[in-house]
């Protein structure tokens, strides 16, 4: 194990070490990293990065993720987008827990093994609790229960194993209220009934989504990569739509689309199109939506209602989270609820500040990081002042 502060076993480029080590200028808690890992097993071929970007609030909870990343920075980058976010999903969802996230370089279906896993298990746990993990794109409930044989920091483990199963499940409701609740806001009524709703990746999370939609009465066109993803979603839903690409999903006359695939997917040109076709929201499940700065600022000018992706897709953190307490699904099912009621708090800020909601988020979380974070310095009996 390599902690880049004192290694640079994969040479990242000098800005994406100065990303680890930035703090902004007012002080707000969440901005900079606090650690980042580099793990190397050269036995299992194990080669993966834990980015742990906040404790304010608690340990480090975030997914870890198994991709094919073409090169080691591509993959450092990723980890570092992805825990700053959990920082924030994790406050916003009033969770006692901070921001991580680890990437496993490498193709899930062709190099994933025991042994690297178990591998990457012993790393987790040489963190002491620091950073606890969960399943992520190309990660599941059954590597979950293998990496768990060797740590104790790990949620998302099959029902079997005590653990909360899918947080797919969760994730998937949690959008759907945080829908409702765009709904509500755009349209005055939180349901989605004869509204058309173009869902982008209907794999994990994505085919529940179209559940939830298709039961509360929208008219749902979907789009994936992936044929057998397609194909599961016609099966249990012979009257949605498919149509060939994202291109074609954007320009077909939705009036709420919902990214639900990898992040980046709101970029100018998906903004542009969107726009074009009078797209009146935008809530979905994927993380880091947004491209890069601006892109929430171009939705708000043309009049597209933004609902935050880590607010609403917080439901699955919140299941896996549940379980660090011992699972129970109402409970958590209860919480996941919540997120209706948070994100009308969020629009409701951001008219009345002036800005768009993904900023009046950040503002809310960060003030809960803020906050929360100042207890540390009320000493508590046997314990040491930070």
């Amino acid at each position: 194990m390599t902690d880049v502060q004192t290694a640079s076993a994969t040479h990242p480029a000098p800005g994406v070490l100065s990303r680890i080590f930035r703090t902004e200028q007012d002080g707000a808690p969440g901005d900079g990293h606090e650690q980042v890992v580099l793990c190397h097993d050269r036995s299992s071929g194990l080669k993966a990065i834990i980015a742990i970007h906040s404790t304010a609030l608690g340990p480090a909870l975030g997914g870890t993720r198994f991709f094919p990343y073409v090169t080691e920075e591509e993959a450092l980058e990723d980890a570092l987008r992805l825990s700053r976010g959990m920082s924030y999903k994790n406050a916003l969802a009033g969770l006692d827990l901070g921001g991580g996230k680890a990437v496993i370089i490498g193709d899930p279906n062709a190099d994933k093994n025991e042994a690297m896993l178990r591998a990457y298990g012993r790393f987790v746990e040489s963190l002491r609790g620091r950073y606890i993990t969960a399943c992520d794109v190309g990660t599941y409930v059954q590597d979950m229960d293998v990496i768990a044989r060797e740590t104790a920091f790990v949620t998302g483990r099959s029902p079997e194993q005590g653990g909360a199963g899918d947080s797919s499940i969760l994730t998937a409701f949690g959008v759907f209220q945080g829908m409702r609740a765009t709904a509500r806001a755009r349209w005055g009524q939180p349901t989605l009934r004869g509204r058309r709703v173009g869902v982008s990746g209907v794999g994990k999370v994505g085919h529940y989504l179209v559940g939830h939609l298709v039961a509360d009465g929208a008219h749902v066109v979907v789009t994936d990569v992936s044929e057998a993803a397609v194909n599961r979603v016609r099966a249990a839903h012979p009257d949605v739509e498919v149509v060939a690409d994202t291109a074609a999903l954007l320009a077909a006359g939705l009036d709420v689309y919902a990214p639900c695939a990898l992040g980046g997917a709101l970029d100018d040109h998906t903004v542009g199109a969107l726009g074009a076709a009078g797209t009146a929201v935008v809530c979905g499940a994927a993380n880091n939506q947004l491209a890069h700065p601006g892109v929430e600022k171009d939705l708000a000018d043309r009049g597209i209602l933004y609902a935050p992706d880590y607010l609403v897709n917080s439901g699955g953190v919140i299941q896996v989270a549940d379980e660090i307490q011992g699972f129970n699904f109402e409970r958590a099912k209860n919480k996941a609820t919540k997120i209706f009621d948070t994100t009308l708090e969020i629009f409701t800020r951001a008219t009345a500040d002036g800005v768009p909601p993904a900023v009046a988020a950040d503002r809310l979380a960060e003030k809960r990081m803020r906050e929360i974070s100042s207890l540390r310095t009320i000493l508590l009996p046997g314990t040491r002042a930070n």
